[in-house]
C-alpha cells in the first residue's frame, strides 16, 4: 500500500504543483486572480483523479479486486495528504522567492475594492481591519501553512469520498445448499 500511495501521491502532486506555478506566473499580473482560480481548481480536479486510478490500482493489482470503503478511504486521504504537501511547499517556495510582493498587491487590490463597494464607512472600516489582519497572519508561518491546505485539501477529500464509495468491493458470501 505504501508504494501505491507514494506514487500516486506524487503524481498528483507534481500536477498541482505545475500547474499552480506555472498559472501563478502567467496570472501574476490579474491581480482579480480569476484566472489563476479557475486553472488552480481544473488542476486540482485533474490531479486528485490519480485518487479514484490510486485506489483502483491497489484494489485491482495487490487486494484481488476486493477494497472496503475504509481501506479505499485511508489510500485516497494518504494520495491526497501528499499532494496537497507537494502543493503547500510549491506555493510557499513560489511566495518566498518568485512572487514575493504578492501579499501586498494583493491585499492593496482588496481594498480598492472596499473603497469602491458602496458600503458605508462602518462597514469599509471593518472590512480594511480585516484584510490588513489578513494580511499580517499571513506572515506567520503556521497560518500561512494552514490556509494553503484549507485552499486545496477539500478538494482531495471530496474526491477522495466519492471514490471510496464508487469503487468499494467486497467479497459475496456464498451460501452452501445442502
Amino acid at each position: 500500500m505504501r508504494k501505491n500511495v507514494l506514487v500516486f501521491g506524487s503524481i498528483a502532486g507534481i500536477i498541482v504543483s505545475t500547474f499552480m506555478f506555472v498559472s501563478m506566473l502567467l496570472f501574476s499580473k490579474d491581480v482579480s486572480g480569476a484566472g489563476s482560480m479557475l486553472v488552480g481548481y481544473a488542476a486540482m480536479l485533474v490531479a486528485f483523479s490519480f485518487v479514484f486510478v490510486g485506489i483502483k490500482n491497489f484494489r485491482d493489482k495487490y487486494n484481488d479486486g476486493l477494497i472496503t470503503f475504509g481501506k479505499g478511504f485511508k489510500i485516497g486521504i494518504l494520495i491526497s495528504l501528499i499532494a496537497s504537501t507537494f502543493y503547500v511547499i510549491t506555493w510557499i517556495f513560489e511566495l518566498k522567492f518568485v512572487l514575493s510582493d504578492f501579499m501586498e498587491n494583493y491585499s492593496s487590490n482588496m481594498l480598492k475594492q472596499v473603497q469602491v463597494s458602496g458600503l458605508s464607512q462602518i462597514e469599509i472600516d471593518k472590512q480594511i481591519a480585516e484584510i490588513e489582519r489578513n494580511k499580517e497572519m499571513y506572515k506567520n508561518p503556521l497560518f500561512l501553512i494552514l490556509i494553503t491546505y484549507m485552499e486545496i485539501f477539500p478538494v482531495g477529500l471530496l474526491v477522495t469520498l466519492v471514490s471510496a464509495l464508487i469503487l468499494k468491493k467486497k467479497v459475496k458470501q456464498q451460501t452452501q445448499t445442502i
